[in-house]
């Protein structure tokens, strides 16, 4: 007989939220080699993880999280140093998978994971090159009506028939992904015109789209004025802790000359991680004060 793994759960308190963290540090370390690799067009799989140096990395060394502590940030081969990111993003991610699971019932906690997963490593490789591989765009998309056809509580709905629930969660995340998509390209057509340059990549564009798939529309659409207003938070504190050290506060991105750019109206920020950033407040926590303000004004509009 297969025990039920709400009892199995219930008797064993302590190993959802293990299991949750464990895992979560394991992708963590796999999408830190994502982050790397796939950029730069390599295999995720072959070879193994290895050192700057060449030299294979022990599996005792590549342990998520502790490996980076027991090797004090240096590696064991040639004591070149490891950058406090790797560790940094799988405790990010462990932690993330942590909080779905104590906000959700273990099948709508596990397609957060998915969505953490996707939005975790897209924001990094944005920091890194200002480009969002599809694989983190429209692989979330599609990801995210699949798993609202397997799962329809994503998207709250909860029939008696499940062919039922699951077309009518498809259709919010296919209507998510696509107000979603075309709000956040309509924004970027319009600063376009206006600063006469690319105000956003279309990767982000593909980004908010996936995120509707996940959250819905109204999921999208805090993500992308959210993203905003952490964006804008984000930078005012760059540029008030470099004034504090006493440095010019400098954007990544080069200009035509090959200098660093200034602080300056139409300057380039990757928006990937603000927007993942607005997407996970709302997946966590804000859809519960968003979504009824929002069926509110929807009764009040459409009386």
């Amino acid at each position: 007989m297969i025990p039920n793994p709400e009892s199995v759960f219930t008797l064993l308190p302590w190993l959802g939220p293990t299991a949750a963290f464990f895992a979560g540090a394991c992708i963590g370390s796999f999408l830190n080699v994502c982050i790397y690799r796939i950029p730069a067009g390599k295999s995720v799989v072959r070879p193994g993880s290895q050192c700057v140096c060449g030299k294979p990395i022990a599996w005792h060394d590549n342990i998520p999280i502790l490996g980076w502590l027991i090797l004090r940030g240096r590696a064991r081969c040639c004591g070149a140093r490891i950058s406090a990111r790797y560790p940094f993003v799988e405790l990010l991610t462990a932690a993330l998978f942590l909080a779905c699971w104590f906000s959700f019932e273990p099948a709508k906690a596990v397609c957060g994971m998915v969505l953490v997963s996707f939005l975790v490593g897209g924001a990094f490789i944005d920091i890194d090159r200002f480009e969002i591989p599809p694989v983190f765009t429209i692989g979330l998309a599609v990801a995210g009506i699949a798993l609202s056809c397997a799962v329809p509580s994503l998207h709250g709905q909860a029939h008696e028939i499940f062919p039922v629930a699951a077309v009518r969660s498809g259709l919010l995340a296919a209507q998510g992904m696509l107000i979603g998509s075309a709000t956040v390209l309509w924004i970027a057509l319009v600063a376009e015109a206006v600063l006469k340059k690319e105000a956003m990549g279309f990767g982000d564009v593909l980004l908010v789209g996936g995120i509707g798939a996940f959250c819905g529309w109204q999921g999208a659409v805090f993500s992308i004025f959210g993203g905003a207003i952490a964006g804008l938070l984000w930078l005012c504190l760059a540029v008030l802790w470099s004034a504090l050290r006493g440095k010019k506060f400098l954007l990544k991105p080069l200009d035509s000359e090959g200098e660093k750019s200034g602080v300056a109206l139409g300057a380039h920020l990757p928006f990937g991680p603000m927007l993942a950033a607005g997407a996970l407040i709302y997946f966590l926590h804000m859809h519960k004060l968003i979504d009824p303000i929002v069926a509110q004004m929807s009764v009040l509009i459409w009386r």
